[in-house]
């Protein structure tokens, strides 16, 4: 359920770069080379929630697949709800035989169902030498790598219009305390300082997440993520707190609390980007320049350009990102020719075909940054790559779907309401605490 990115992803979403290079460009799909066509009469099927661009860009690399091999691909758009989707399928005997899995919880949930095939020793092989180590362990359940990610998503990355901070007279801060600073100076010049899309709950999810990783750090981040520590602990309360700051602060958030309970993702872009500005900063992941691209015309890098996540309270800058893993259903027709799908995913070659097409991050540090269309892109990604082993994965994603994944519930919904009041941070840690406890027993 890769809620956060199937559908902001629109277009040629390839953040345009402003030396005027295109991301849609590139001159078409990348060769995938000769090929001995083993798999001529075969099809593929694979499943997952992309939609829109992201499925046409998909399709290249499929298409580049087929070229190689001589399988044919058939790709099944699942929606948001890939578990009962997948499940559907499984019992009505009519399994894919690749599914793009877009969180670690239901990438763990199918395993210990018994629906995955481990990976060859090809792609783990592929995985040892072109990935950090995380990302293996978040494709492994119990010892076994059952995931490759093909498809990252960075979402450490403080969105913002240079005109606004230009006018402000400020530049991209380095530490937290000093972003609420510049965003004062900013909203002093008649701007708002920070558009927050409160009526989606993801996206407070990963405003706590940011901030807990570089205050509390990666292990605490990793034992709350597993619910090992309870989110009752002095360091979440902490965290609810230094939120807090932002979110009560009538000077930092366009329209107030009101107004950003009121505010879905895609409206906080407009906020900044559109053509109406009410605030010059909106955090979220990489994915926010192809909705500035896409939907208000902005270049990416002249009109629109980021900067990381800041350090919190001394701690280092955080890095979370998102992705979606391949894995392959032991009950697919042709699981044989999907393991062969995921030995080509796990190449460079495979992330370049979507690399140059544009809207797509890779893990794979052997991918040549070169193939990336624009300087804005090559750095999210540079900065994906070199973050190593301290990238963590969103802690929402990781969780059950109960507490971390569900509109209107748990997580969500518990931050909503710390965001309409954030008087009372203890209390909220209380609550999340009583949520996480039913969704993990569950």
């Amino acid at each position: 359920m890769m809620r956060r990115r199937t559908t902001l992803l629109t277009g040629c979403t390839a953040l345009a770069l402003a030396l005027g290079a295109t991301a849609c460009g590139g001159g078409g799909p990348v060769s995938a080379g000769g090929g001995d066509k083993a798999l001529g009469g075969q099809t593929v099927t694979v499943a997952g929630v992309w939609t829109g661009s992201e499925q046409k860009n998909f399709q290249k690399v499929l298409d580049a697949f087929s070229a190689k091999t001589g399988a044919k691909t058939q790709f099944i758009s699942t929606g948001d709800n890939v578990s009962t989707v997948v499940g559907s399928k499984i019992e009505g005997g009519n399994a894919p035989d690749v599914v793009m899995v877009p969180q670690v919880g239901v990438l763990q949930q199918f395993a210990k169902k018994g629906w995955l095939t481990p990976l060859s020793s090809t792609t783990e092989k592929a995985v040892d030498a072109g990935y950090a180590p995380v990302w293996k362990k978040y494709g492994s359940v119990d010892g076994r790598l059952y995931g490759l990610y093909f498809k990252a998503a960075h979402k450490s990355t403080v969105w913002y219009s240079p005109d606004a901070l230009n006018q402000a007279g400020v530049k991209p801060p380095k530490t937290y305390d000093e972003m609420l600073k510049a965003g004062r100076t900013v909203s002093d010049s008649g701007l708002a300082a920070f558009s927050v899309a409160g009526q989606d709950g993801w996206t407070l999810t990963d405003w706590f997440e940011n901030i807990y990783l570089s205050q509390a750090g990666p292990e605490k981040y990793d034992a709350l993520a597993a619910h090992k520590l309870k989110w009752t602990d002095a360091s979440v309360v902490k965290a609810l707190g230094t939120l807090g700051k932002l979110f009560k602060d009538r000077q930092l958030v366009a329209g107030g609390q009101k107004e950003a309970l009121n505010t879905d993702f895609p409206g906080s872009v407009e906020k900044v980007f559109g053509p109406k500005p009410e605030a010059g900063m909106v955090y979220e992941g990489d994915f926010v320049a192809g909705v500035a691209h896409d939907q208000f015309g902005k270049t990416i890098g002249t009109d629109a350009n980021f900067f990381p996540f800041p350090a919190v309270d001394g701690g280092k800058a955080p890095v979370v990102s998102g992705g979606d893993a391949a894995v392959v259903l032991k009950d697919g027709k042709n699981a044989k020719a999907g393991m062969k799908l995921l030995e080509y995913l796990a190449t460079p070659e495979a992330a370049a075909v979507w690399a140059k097409a544009g809207g797509f991050l890779s893990p794979n540090k052997k991918l040549d940054l070169a193939q990336y269309g624009d300087d804005v892109t090559r750095a999210t990604a540079k900065s994906l790559v070199a973050a190593g082993d301290t990238v963590r994965f969103d802690m929402s994603d990781q969780a059950p779907a109960a507490f971390g994944g569900t509109k209107g519930a748990g997580e969500w919904k518990l931050l909503q309401d710390f965001l309409r009041d954030p008087s009372d941070p203890k209390g909220t840690a209380a609550r999340l605490e009583t949520a996480a406890a039913k969704a993990y027993q569950g």
